[in-house]
């Protein structure tokens, strides 16, 4: 006959074995099942009550900014990538991105090997800057004609964002009429995309 004991410490083994594959499955699956309360997640500023209030609240409201930008900047390597591997191959880096470019990203990821940091990336598209993006297109027009309605319009538009990505990544705060710039040149970009 099984005692109460026994069955108590059974259910209680079993909802530990639960709950650790339910663990398993959230982290696998970057999930939140929501079975055991997690404790908040601390943003970097809680960690300095040195910065001042103004300072934070500009962090908070260029953080929009920032993560449109990023976004966007990836989605352009992604286009670029794609549209030059269907075309050229696995080789498309060394054939169709101008000279001046491939060395320039050669001497950054010498650098940061140099440096002892983790490199960001293997691919070496990721060590471009937004202007060299545009680059890349322009150079490459043959291949990017089917993509976007005009050269021109690429060039102005990447020009466009090149110079509202200045205060984004230096850490200075948008005048509201620049974040309406940024907001206009982002839907430009896509309305380019034919």
């Amino acid at each position: 006959m099984t005692k109460p004991d026994d069955l108590v410490r059974s259910f209680g083994m079993s909802g530990l074995l639960v709950t650790e594959e339910l663990k398993n499955v959230e982290q696998k699956y970057n999930l939140e099942l929501g079975h055991v309360a997690r404790a908040a997640a601390k943003s970097p500023v809680d960690f300095y009550p040195q910065f001042e209030q103004t300072v934070r609240a500009e962090a908070r409201a260029m953080a929009r900014h920032y993560e449109l930008f990023y976004c966007l900047e990836q989605s352009i390597r992604k286009l670029i990538t794609e549209t030059l591997l269907e075309a050229e191959g696995a080789n498309w880096w060394d054939t169709k991105v101008p000279t001046s470019i491939v060395q320039s990203v050669k001497d950054l990821i010498k650098k940061e090997v140099d440096s002892g940091v983790t490199r960001r990336s293997d691919a070496a598209i990721d060590y471009t800057n937004f202007g060299e993006l545009s680059v890349i297109i322009t150079a490459n027009w043959d291949l990017f004609s089917t993509i976007f309605t005009s050269r021109r319009a690429v060039e102005r538009v990447m020009s466009s964002l090149n110079l509202l990505r200045g205060p984004i990544a230096h850490c200075c705060p948008l005048a509201d009429d620049e974040v309406d710039r940024l907001e206009l040149a982002v839907r430009d970009w896509f309305r380019m995309i034919g």
